[in-house]
């Protein structure tokens, strides 16, 4: 079979992005000839795949998106392709990886004055309602079960076109034999002393992920644990802004920002805690990945993946509305909590129990049926 797997654009340790790459993966190892279109790639390419780019001009993001999906069009009729797999929101998709949550429901709550008729709304929405409308013949891989109400209100999307993903990080994240020596490892690149407290915020699009929020919590600090507290924050976007916000607030030398890395096994066991306070997060990867290498984890309930950090008891999860001061409260009593080595067996005992590793294969077999 001939695939296509289809993004606006692909960075390395974008969750999103990761798990494309392991689906095209999966699709060839299985025999299955698989394309994958993009406007923009960034790090290796996979030898199982052939990559395809189209770059595309325009004065505005949503022009080029147009352009892209013009282009796209003609290029996979000409290709005899099979089936079309979506990473990102498109017109005439047989799959579509539900990686974002319902765009329409998310206007609605955030912003107080309409601003779907926008240009770049506009075509957004029309977009979703292409994928998820009721009339369309797109299904849809569904990987948090809670949007899948937000999109049928919005959209009366039939139930049939549904199917449930569960969770799909990786098993090396798991807390290994090797543990205590990752730990020392990792605190030692990085210059952590183990009286010292590590925090970390991982994840691409800080500000989604709340970073703003992290850096204020570290400052509201009590003076003694701030002192001996730092703060790292890996991912893919725009350093600067967060690092001018951390120099207004005086944590600048307890704080680093770095691009994605390839060994998050070993920083997640160099750390002493997960923060993620995200404003909004379909799934949260993170979250698990972090559980089940014994890092406790404090998060919002917005994550769609934070009723995991509840049932394994490895953590906290602050309650919508946010409040920075409960966020500023927890994460001080989290730091000096002698609860820290029962959240870490919490999460070892629950990544050695829960079934959150199967989404890519249960994946390629709902694309290949």
């Amino acid at each position: 079979m001939k695939l296509a797997f289809v993004a606006f654009k692909y960075f390395p340790h974008g969750g999103m992005q990761s798990n494309l790459l392991r689906m095209a993966r999966e699709c060839a190892a299985r025999g299955h000839e698989v394309h994958i279109h993009t406007m923009s790639w960034q790090g290796e390419r996979p030898a199982e795949a052939e990559v395809h780019l189209m770059p595309q001009r325009a004065l505005t993001n949503h022009g080029r998106y147009r352009a892209f999906h013009r282009a796209l069009a003609k290029r996979l009729e000409a290709a005899g392709i099979d089936r079309v797999v979506g990473f990102n929101r498109l017109p005439d998709l047989d799959f579509y990886y539900a990686a974002d949550p319902c765009l329409r429901e998310r206007l609605e709550r955030q912003y107080r004055f309409p601003v779907a008729g926008l240009p770049r709304y506009r075509q957004l929405l029309e977009w979703e309602a292409a994928v998820f409308g009721r009339e369309s013949r797109t299904r849809i891989l569904l990987v948090s079960e809670r949007q899948k109400s937000a999109f049928q209100r919005h959209y009366d999307t039939p139930e049939e076109r549904f199917f449930q993903l569960p969770p799909g990080i990786q098993p090396d994240r798991r807390a290994g034999p090797d543990a205590e020596r990752l730990r020392a490892e990792a605190r030692r690149e990085f210059g952590i002393g183990e009286e010292e407290r590590w925090i970390l915020c991982i994840g691409s699009g800080f500000r989604t992920k709340g970073l703003d929020r992290s850096l204020k919590a570290l400052a509201a600090l009590p003076d003694p644990l701030r002192r001996r507290t730092h703060l790292l924050a890996l991912g893919s976007d725009k350093a600067a802004p967060f690092e001018r916000l951390a120099r207004r607030l005086g944590v600048a030398e307890r704080f680093r920002i770095l691009p994605g890395r390839d060994d998050i096994p070993r920083i997640l066991q160099g750390g002493d805690l997960l923060l993620h306070p995200a404003y909004h997060e379909n799934t949260g990867n993170i979250l698990l990945e972090a559980a089940v290498a014994g890092l406790p984890v404090l998060t919002t309930s917005v994550c769609g993946y934070a009723h995991y950090i509840e049932e394994a008891k490895c953590g906290r999860v602050l309650p919508e509305p946010f409040s920075q001061a409960t966020l500023n409260a927890a994460l001080a009593e989290m730091l000096v909590s002698p609860e820290g080595p029962r959240w870490r067996a919490n999460g070892i005992r629950f990544g050695q129990e829960a079934d959150i590793y199967g989404r890519i294969p249960l994946a390629v077999e709902f694309i290949l049926s």
